[in-house]
């Protein structure tokens, strides 16, 4: 599977690919980039599985500026740097050579948030809040060592086996010193921040910083809890037009039934100046991550009304299942016109039927009334039934 442009580098690409093939037995394809491949894989003294990225880096043989390679290199490194958090994602091995590198991730078989959003289109808040507190303490995780992401969206984001945030793909990840500002244009159009895109259009713009990633996390938490980003448009440039200006909306009706707190937090991320925009940390104070909301809009939760509104939902339910034992409602005109038309009233007609006249109307007879008193009645019966009439006279 390794090959070499080199004769020179025949030897040690094979003791690469060697070492690795005897630690891991390679499974089905995962994946596939441009220059890349992920493949499932298990180690085979352990049994676990893992997922193993194969970066072809020999077209760097004919670049001298060796760019592929190098970056590769600085997301180990920045992987190395910010390791041992639960929600970011664990390098198991690696592997390099002068035409491959080999990185051994942990797996995370509930695949990218970016695809389990295509199946369920949006998310509860409750959902949404549990993704979004997992992926701000990644972030500020990752900004407590000054590293700052420039590619957060739900692609690089997986879920675990217990559907546990994982983030993922330091390609475009940067070290920064105290006071760095960058200015190269990377990351994915609609996940953008403004001064970003300010930055790669003016000469004497500010640059940029970590907040970058703040604005990331805000067009993700908008799309998780509608299914589309903020400033989404077929046309890329009124997109990015949008993203400048600051330009979204909490358009109706996707956004009717969602309460004011996620809507507020969204307001603190999605600022233009990033001075005055939240950090992760803050972002983790605010009250959408420490208050339980109703499902009732901008209510706060009330447990004595949580529970009394049960108690109606539980005396509803056992009326549903009453409902063809309750006595349907009768009116005068009903009573005066067509008695025998509801139900229970025509049981009660016909048992005193059967009572004075020994048997029930049949079958054929239903539409003629009249042949309940064709029949002669029983003798004690028609005898009572007077004796009770003269006594509520004489009463």
């Amino acid at each position: 599977m390794v090959s070499s442009h080199k004769e020179d580098d025949e030897l040690p690409d094979k003791n690469v690919a060697r070492d690795f093939y005897a630690k891991y037995e390679p499974k089905e394809v995962l994946g596939r980039g441009v220059s890349s491949t992920v493949r499932r894989c298990v180690e085979k003294d352990t049994g676990r599985e893992f997922a193993a990225k194969i970066i072809d880096i020999s077209a760097d043989m004919d670049d001298s500026s060796g760019s592929l390679k190098e970056a590769t290199l600085r997301e180990i490194s920045v992987l190395k740097l910010v390791a041992g958090h639960p929600y970011i994602i664990e390098l198991h091995d690696v592997f390099e050579s002068s035409t491959f590198i080999f990185l051994v991730f942990e797996i995370c078989k509930n695949g990218e948030l970016f695809d389990y959003l295509t199946n369920v289109v949006a998310l509860s808040e409750k959902k949404t809040k549990t993704v979004m507190k997992q992926l701000f303490e990644a972030v500020e995780f990752i900004h407590d060592k000054n590293v700052v992401h420039r590619d957060l969206k739900p692609e690089n984001i997986l879920l675990d086996d217990s559907f546990n945030v994982k983030l993922t793909d330091f390609g475009f990840a940067q070290v920064l010193s105290p006071d760095e500002r960058l200015y190269e244009l990377c990351g994915t159009p609609g996940y953008l921040a403004p001064e970003l895109l300010r930055s790669s259009m003016y000469e004497n713009a500010d640059g940029y910083g970590k907040e970058i990633d703040i604005w990331a996390c805000g067009v993700i938490m908008y799309t998780l809890l509608v299914g589309f980003p903020p400033f989404w448009h077929k046309k890329q440039m009124i997109m990015l037009r949008n993203i400048m200006d600051g330009k979204y909306e909490f358009c109706s009706p996707e956004w009717d039934d969602i309460t004011n707190l996620p809507k507020d937090l969204i307001k603190k991320l999605l600022v233009l100046d990033p001075k005055k925009r939240i950090t992760a940390s803050e972002a983790l104070m605010h009250d959408f991550f420490k208050i339980v909301v109703s499902t009732a809009k901008g209510r706060v939760f009330n447990a004595r009304k949580t529970f009394q509104f049960g108690i109606l939902c539980v005396r509803a339910v056992i009326r549903l299942k009453r409902l063809k034992y309750t006595p349907e409602p009768l009116s005068v005109d009903i009573a005066k016109g067509d008695p025998y038309r509801l139900k229970t009233l025509r049981k009660v007609i016909d048992g005193c039927a059967f009572r004075v006249y020994c048997h029930w109307v049949k079958k054929g007879e239903m539409q003629n009334r009249a042949a309940l008193f064709e029949n002669r009645p029983r003798t004690e019966m028609k005898t009572l039934i007077n004796e009770a009439l003269k006594l509520a006279a004489a009463n």
